[in-house]
This record gives structure tokens, C-alpha cells and sequence, in this order.
């Protein structure tokens, strides 16, 4: 992974550890909004709203477009995809780590040179 890359998941993963930035990914899941209507279920000002925007937008989890005076927010799925990727290539290397440990721990609960006592 190339520094640039792991600055990205950084800035993500970052992004994604507020609770009000994760519900409005959600909520972009279902399509594009406007910053009104992602403020509308959240007791927050239209500034401290657009604050998380800006957070979710230098993160690239979400890009604005224009629409005559309106900027709709837009989930940028591909950026998610780069995370959900980077967690599953870490899943499956624990795993093998796992089956290798649990391997090793049976291999140590065998008596030595094939005794058995049966």
C-alpha cells in the first residue's frame, strides 16, 4: 500500500468514527441529498452539518454536485469499496493467523513421537 493509499483509509477511517458522519453515509446509501435534508434528522445547525461534510468530502466517502443553486452530497461508493477491501484482505490474513495457531496448539496438546494412550 502506498503512502498516499494508507493516508486515504486514514482520512476515511477517520471520517467514519463519528456517529453523525456514519448516519449521513447511511442515508446517502439511498440516494443523493441536500445538506437541508441531511440536517433534518440531526439537532444540529446547517454549519455544523456542513462541518461533517467537509470532513466526509476530504475524506472522498462523498463528493457535491450542482443542481441550479443546490449542491447535493453524493456517497462515493468506490471509496468504500477501498476500505471494505483493506478490511477484508486484514480479515482473511487473521484468519489464516488463527488456523495456524489453532494448528499449532493441537499439534502441542499431542503426546510426543505418536503415543497414544487408547
Amino acid at each position: 500500500m502506498t503512502v498516499a493509499e494508507d493516508q486515504r483509509l486514514d482520512a476515511m477511517f477517520s471520517a467514519l468514527s463519528d456517529p453523525t458522519r456514519r448516519a449521513i453515509v447511511i442515508r446517502l446509501a439511498a440516494g443523493d441529498a441536500t445538506v437541508n435534508e441531511l440536517a433534518e434528522p440531526f439537532n444540529l445547525s446547517l454549519p455544523g452539518i456542513s462541518k461533517h461534510l467537509k470532513v466526509l468530502e476530504r475524506s472522498g466517502l462523498i463528493s457535491r454536485g450542482r443542481k441550479a443553486q443546490f449542491r447535493p452530497c453524493h456517497l462515493e461508493l468506490q471509496a468504500l469499496d477501498v476500505a471494505a477491501g483493506w478490511i477484508e484482505e486484514n480479515r482473511r490474513l487473521w484468519s489464516e493467523r488463527f488456523d495456524k495457531l489453532d494448528q499449532h496448539l493441537r499439534n502441542l496438546q499431542e503426546p510426543p513421537n505418536g503415543d497414544r494412550h487408547e
